[in-house]
C-alpha cells in the first residue's frame, strides 16, 4: 500500500485554525494574521464569521442556541469532543435499564487511564454570547478587545471568539462595553447571558475540553492535529534522521460516577529531511523527464509539518507554475511568499525557484459559505510526517521506532502519572485551575473488571484448550484434522523461473503438512509466467477454467500492480479462489513448515472448509459484521462489507460488497445486502434466524447518530421485507477500535496487562448506553487495547453477561489466525473483504464467490 493510499484510507488532515499564505477568502476578504499579536495590540478587522450547520435533534435539545453560533473549529478543530453526546439508547431497552453489569468469570482489580475531575460543590457555569459592532474578523483581535475589561469580567473567563464563559454572573443580563483599536476604532461589545450551565450539561463539558487545552498549552506543549506534544523534550533517532515528539490524547467526559479526563500517550513522528530535500533526492533518482509524475504520486495525498506554527496540512497538489516568488493578495496589497515569511517569521526562504505544494484547507463553517481556498506551502518549510511503506519493511528502523513508542503497562501508567503530577506542580497551570475551583485527582482510577473463563476449541471430533496467557493455538492445533476441508483436486501452481526452486519448496511442504489436517491435496498444474503482469494475467486467461477450484500464483515479489491483476481477474472475471505468495517468505527453511501450514489453512477455507470452532449455545442464530473502507481509485468510493453466517458453529459465512458515494461512512445500501444474506441463510438452513446480531465496525466519533437512526432502520426494513410475519429478535453493536481507553492490572507485584478475555462494564462506560469494554488479545510488547461495543438496539433480550460471552467467543473464530483477535470475526471479514475490493478490485466480486471466504 503506497504512503498516498495509507495517507487517504486514514483520512484527509484535519482543519488548520490560522490560514496559511495564499488562502483565498470569500469574497476577497483578507486573511486573519498568523501571529498573535501583542498584550494591547489590536490589528485587522474584516466580516465576522457565521454559524456552522446544525448538531443532531438529540444534541440540540440539550446545547443553548448560542453554543451552535461558534465553529468547534474554534476551539481547537476537535468535533470529536462531543462524543455523540446526547444519544441515549439504554433507555429504550428494558432489559438493561437497572443494571449493564455481567456476571460470569474471576474479578480482577484494575486501574485505568482515567483522572477524576473534582469541582466545587453546586457549582455553575455563566455562559454569555458576545457581539461586536462593527463586526470583527480576527478571533485574536476578537479576544483582545475583551481583553480590555478584566475588570468588569473578573480574573477567570474562557473566550473562543463568540462565547464567553465565566465563574460568576455579572450585574446585568446584558452589558455593553466599548473598546477601540490600534487604528482608532469605536467598538462596542454587548455581553448577553445566555445559560446557567451545572457541572454535567453538554456544554460543561466541552468546556473543561477548552480549559484543559489552555492548561497544555501553559505546560508549552504543541497543537498538532488533534493532540498536544511537547518540541521540547524530542526524541531524536539521528541514524534514521527521525524525530519523536512525545504527547497525549486528552478527552473530558461524564462516565458512569463522573466526569474525568481520560488521557493517553501519544507520539508524533518527523522526518528530519524537508520536502525539498526529498524532491531533490527523487529528482536524482528518476531523471527530469519523469520527475513531475513521480513526485506527484509520492507526495499527494501525505501529511507534513510546518514547524513555524505547529500545523498539520495535506498535500492535494503541486503549483508547478508557482514559486516563492509569486505573490498573493494580503489585506489591499500584494505581497510575494518570500516576504510574507521573512516579515511574519523571520524565515529566510533560500531557494526561490521551489514549486509550492497545494493543500485545500477545510474549515467548520455554515453549509452555505463557499470553502476557504487552497493554502500554499514552501516546500523548505515543511516537513514530512509518518513513515514511508519502505521505511516500515526496515525492520530495524521499527525496532529502533518501538522502543520509544511503543510503552509497556508500567511505563505507560508512570507517563501518564507524572503528566497529572507537572500539571499540579506548574503554579501557572494550578493558577488557572483554581480560577474555577476545579482540580483533578492525582491517581490513576481503580476499579474492579472480570475475566471470562477461556473457551474451548473443536476440531474435527477433537477438541482442546489454549494458553490463557498467549491466547493463540498453533501449537495445539497442529495435526488434528480440521472440522471439515473440500479435496483439492483441480488446481494451478503458477510461478516465475527465478522463483521455481522457492515454488517446488512450497509444494512438498504442502503435502507433508496437509495430511495430518485431513486437507487431500492432489497434484496442480504446474505453470510458469514470465515475470511481468501482462504475462501473469495472460497466463491466467489461458488457464485458468470453470473446473478449476483455486490458483497459487508465487510472485518474485510484493509490487501491488501483479497481486491487484490476480485478485481483480479471478474475483470479477472469472471467479476462482486464489492465493498469493511472496517469494521471499519462502525462502526460509526454517520457517517454511509453519508458512505452508497457514497456506493450507488459508486454502481449505477460501474453498468453503470449516476449521475449528467454539461452543455457541444459541441456536437460529445469525451474526452479521459490517465494516467500510475508502476507495482511493475508482472515484474515491466508499466500499460497504457485510458478513454473515450461515450455520450454527459460526463457521461458514456469506459475504457482500456495496459501493457508496464518495468518502461516505454509513452504508445506504445496508438492505440490499442483508436481504441477501437472509435468503442465502434460508436456503442454506430451510429457515430463517430466530435471532440476528449486527456487529457494526468502523463507525467514528460523531457518526452514532447515524447509525441508530439511519442504519437501524434500514435493518428493520430488510427483516421486514422477508415477510410481515417474520419479526426476529435483533441486536446492533457498535465496535470500535480506535479508543484511547487503556487497563492495567497488577499482577505479581508489578503492572502488566490484563489477562486476554477482561471484561469492564462499570465506572469508564457512560451512563446513556449500555456499553462494555474487552481486553481479548495478548500482546508480546507494549501495551494492549481493548475494544469497546455499544449495544444501539436490542429487542433480543440477552442478558449483558451473555451479549459479553458471545461477544468475546466470536473473537476466537478469525480463520486467519490460530488466536483470538481484537474484534469478532465477521467485522474482521468485513473488514478483509472491503480492504481488498478498495485497495485491489475496485468492482464488486462475483456473485459465485459470496459463500467462499475468498478474500483472506
Amino acid at each position: 500500500m503506497s504512503g498516498r493510499a495509507r495517507a487517504r484510507s486514514r483520512g484527509r488532515a484535519r482543519g488548520q485554525e490560522t490560514a496559511a499564505p495564499g488562502m483565498s477568502y470569500a469574497q476577497g476578504e483578507p486573511e486573519p494574521p498568523a501571529p498573535p499579536p501583542a498584550e494591547g495590540e489590536l490589528v485587522g478587522r474584516g466580516r465576522q464569521k457565521g454559524a456552522p450547520g446544525p448538531f443532531s435533534a438529540e444534541a440540540v435539545l440539550q446545547i443553548s442556541a448560542g453554543f451552535q453560533q461558534v465553529k468547534l473549529g474554534e476551539r481547537g478543530g476537535r468535533r470529536r469532543d462531543f462524543n455523540d453526546v446526547g444519544i441515549n439508547t439504554r433507555r429504550a431497552m428494558e432489559h438493561v435499564k437497572d443494571s449493564k453489569l455481567g456476571t460470569s468469570g474471576s474479578p480482577i482489580p484494575l486501574t485505568a487511564n482515567f483522572f477524576r475531575i473534582m469541582s466545587r460543590p453546586e457549582w455553575v457555569l455563566y455562559q454569555y454570547h458576545v457581539d461586536f459592532n462593527p463586526p470583527m474578523e480576527a478571533r485574536r483581535l476578537r479576544s483582545a478587545l475583551l481583553y480590555q475589561h478584566k475588570d468588569v469580567l473578573g480574573p477567570a473567563d474562557s473566550f473562543d471568539g463568540a462565547l464567553l464563559f465565566l465563574p460568576n454572573r455579572l450585574a446585568q443580563k446584558e452589558t455593553v462595553l466599548h473598546s477601540e483599536t490600534r487604528n482608532g476604532e469605536k467598538v462596542q461589545i454587548t455581553v448577553t447571558m445566555t445559560n446557567e450551565l451545572p457541572p454535567t450539561s453538554p456544554v460543561c463539558i466541552q468546556f473543561y475540553n477548552i480549559l484543559f487545552r489552555r492548561i497544555l498549552r501553559i505546560l508549552d506543549m504543541q497543537q498538532i492535529g488533534r493532540n498536544y506534544y511537547n518540541p521540547n523534550d524530542p526524541l531524536d533517532i539521528p541514524k534514521h534522521s527521525l524525530t519523536i515528539w512525545p504527547g497525549y490524547t486528552t478527552t473530558i467526559l461524564k462516565y458512569e460516577t463522573s466526569i474525568m479526563l481520560c488521557t493517553d500517550v501519544s507520539h508524533k513522528v518527523l522526518r528530519s529531511e524537508t520536502v525539498l530535500d526529498f524532491m531533490a533526492n527523487l529528482r536524482q533518482k528518476c531523471g527530469n523527464q519523469r520527475f513531475p509524475e513521480i513526485c506527484a504520486k509520492e507526495l499527494v495525498g501525505l501529511i507534513v509539518l510546518t514547524k513555524y506554527n505547529n500545523k498539520t496540512y495535506r498535500i492535494d497538489e503541486i503549483a508547478w507554475d508557482h514559486t516563492p516568488n509569486n505573490t498573493f493578495t494580503r489585506g489591499d496589497k500584494d505581497i510575494s511568499f518570500k516576504d510574507y515569511y521573512k516579515m511574519q517569521y523571520n524565515l529566510d526562504i533560500v531557494d526561490v525557484n521551489q514549486v509550492l505544494l497545494v493543500s485545500q484547507v477545510k474549515r467548520l463553517g455554515p453549509a452555505t459559505a463557499p470553502p476557504p481556498g487552497p493554502a500554499m506551502l514552501i516546500p523548505e518549510l515543511c516537513f514530512l510526517t509518518g513513515l514511508t511503506d519502505k521505511m516500515r519493511a526496515d525492520y530495524m528502523i521499527m525496532k529502533d521506532l518501538s522502543t520509544h513508542t511503543r510503552l509497556d503497562p508500567m511505563a505507560r501508567e508512570g507517563r501518564l502519572n507524572r503528566f497529572v503530577r507537572n500539571i499540579h506542580k506548574n503554579p501557572d497551570a494550578r493558577a488557572e485551575l483554581d480560577k474555577w475551583g476545579l482540580s483533578f485527582d492525582k491517581q490513576l482510577l481503580s476499579l474492579t473488571g472480570r475475566v471470562l473463563p477461556a473457551e474451548r476449541l473443536f476440531q474435527g471430533s477433537r477438541s482442546y484448550d489454549y494458553r490463557p496467557s498467549e491466547a493463540e493455538w498453533s501449537r495445539e492445533m497442529r495435526g488434528l484434522p480440521l472440522i471439515s476441508a473440500p479435496p483439492l483436486e483441480n488446481w494451478l501452481f503458477l510461478t516465475t523461473r527465478r522463483t521455481s526452486t522457492e515454488a517446488q519448496a512450497l509444494l512438498q511442504s504442502l503435502n507433508r503438512v496437509s495430511g495430518p489436517l485431513n486437507i487431500r491435496i492432489q497434484r496442480p498444474v504446474m505453470i510458469e509466467y514470465e515475470d511481468h503482469q501482462e504475462s501473469l494475467l495472460r497466463t491466467l486467461q489461458q488457464n485458468v477454467g470453470p473446473q478449476t477450484q483455486m490458483v497459487v500464483v508465487v510472485l518474485p515479489s510484493n509490487r501491488k500492480d501483479k497481486y491487484d491483476s490476480v485478485k481483480k481477474y479471478l474475483c470479477v472475471d472469472c471467479p476462482t479462489p486464489s492465493q498469493c505468495v511472496v517469494g521471499r517468505t519462502l525462502s526460509k527453511p526454517s520457517s517454511l513448515m509453519t508458512v505452508a501450514t497457514k497456506i493450507a489453512l488459508q486454502l481449505a477455507c477460501k474453498m468453503g472448509g470449516e476449521l475449528w470452532s467454539v461452543e455457541i449455545p444459541l441456536k437460529q442464530l445469525m451474526i452479521v459484521g459490517i465494516d467500510c473502507y475508502h476507495d482511493t481509485v475508482a472515484g474515491k468510493r466508499s466500499i460497504g462489507a457485510l458478513v454473515a453466517s450461515l450455520n450454527q458453529g459460526m463457521t461458514r459465512w456469506f459475504s457482500k460488497c456495496v459501493f457508496q458515494h464518495r468518502g461516505q461512512e454509513i452504508m445506504d445500501g445496508l438492505k440490499m445486502a442483508l436481504c441477501a444474506a437472509l435468503k442465502d441463510y434460508l436456503k442454506f438452513n430451510n429457515y430463517l434466524p430466530s435471532r440476528i446480531i449486527v456487529y457494526r465496525d468502523g463507525v467514528g466519533d460523531g457518526q452514532l447518530h447515524s447509525v441508530v437512526n439511519y442504519e437501524v432502520a434500514q435493518i428493520i426494513e430488510s427483516i421486514k421485507s422477508m415477510g410481515h410475519d417474520y419479526v426476529p429478535r435483533l441486536s446492533v453493536v457498535v465496535v470500535k477500535k480506535r479508543i484511547n481507553s487503556r487497563f492495567f492490572a497488577q499482577m505479581d507485584g508489578k503492572v502488566s496487562n490484563p489477562p486476554p478475555g477482561t471484561v469492564v462494564d462499570s465506572e469508564v462506560t457512560r451512563p446513556e448506553w449500555y456499553d462494555f469494554y474487552i481486553v481479548s488479545q495478548a500482546v508480546r510488547s507494549g501495551s494492549v487495547s481493548p475494544t469497546h461495543y455499544n449495544v444501539v438496539y436490542d429487542t433480543s433480550g440477552l442478558k449483558p453477561d451473555h451479549m459479553q460471552r458471545l461477544t468475546y467467543k466470536l473473537c476466537h473464530m478469525y480463520y486467519n489466525w490460530q488466536g483470538i483477535v481484537r474484534v469478532p470475526a465477521p467485522c474482521q471479514y468485513a473488514h478483509k473483504l472491503a480492504f481488498l475490493v478498495g485497495q485491489s478490485i475496485h468492482r464488486e466480486p462475483n456473485v459465485k464467490l459470496d459463500e467462499l471466504l475468498f478474500y483472506l
